[in-house]
């Protein structure tokens, strides 16, 4: 598809989004910046701007549009945040993640398949996606090492809130990840200010298993 053809349809996409969702303007202005034809294969570039998940490779998917606006809306991210993604997977919802938070707030994305991460990391590199950083490991137990993070999104379905990403959450932050098996429920959790833990149940969803260490395998 030309790169017009891409445009267009991106806008329309992000357009329906808009009326069906009811988004942010920032996540609309992601949603219609952000080429999601260059974060899948060649092979479904006729389907890049269609609101359904892709293959990507190594039993993994690209979210569906409508999925990624979903979770970075109920994150209400600011410009400036520091923000933890589980599950990098192809790099495009970071990337719309990226655009909200801007140029400086950062996205520390954890992928435990070293060639989606290195993929999705070359990819991001090419479209100026320099506060993105890619790491290599368990998403389930968080990263420590750059924590307290002001929201922590996860894009597989675990069995419970892994209790790392709790502790890893700034006072005040958000957490939205989908918990469950067979039936999945978008779950949002908020940390008060003083430490409290609120949860809410967004509504059902489906998504790829997560793996690791307090995932459904490791």
């Amino acid at each position: 598809m030309a790169e017009d053809d891409n445009r267009i349809e991106r806008e329309r996409l992000a357009r329906r989004l808009l009326e069906e969702l009811n988004l942010s303007e920032e996540v609309y202005n992601a949603i219609r910046k952000v080429p999601r034809h260059e974060f899948i294969p060649l092979e479904m570039s006729r389907d890049a701007y269609a609101d359904i998940p892709l293959p990507i490779g190594s039993g993994q998917t690209i979210s569906a549009p409508h999925m990624v606006a979903i979770i970075c809306n109920l994150l209400e991210l600011k410009k400036g945040e520091k923000v933890l993604e589980v599950g990098g997977g192809s790099g495009y919802h970071a990337a719309v993640v990226a655009e909200i938070i801007g140029k400086d707030g950062r996205v520390i994305s954890i992928e435990r398949r070293e060639n989606l991460a290195k993929q999705a990391s070359k990819v991001l590199s090419k479209l100026g996606y320099g506060n993105v950083s890619f790491i290599i490991g368990d998403g389930s137990e968080g990263f420590e090492l750059e924590a307290p993070y002001d929201k922590i999104y996860v894009t597989a379905s675990a069995p419970d809130i892994p209790e790392p990403l709790i502790k890893q959450l700034k006072n005040g932050g958000i957490l939205v990840i989908p918990v469950g098996d067979h039936t999945q429920y978008l779950i949002i959790v908020r940390k008060s200010k003083g430490g409290e833990i609120v949860k809410k149940n967004w509504g059902p969803v489906r998504f790829v298993p997560l793996v690791g260490k307090y995932g459904f395998e490791s």
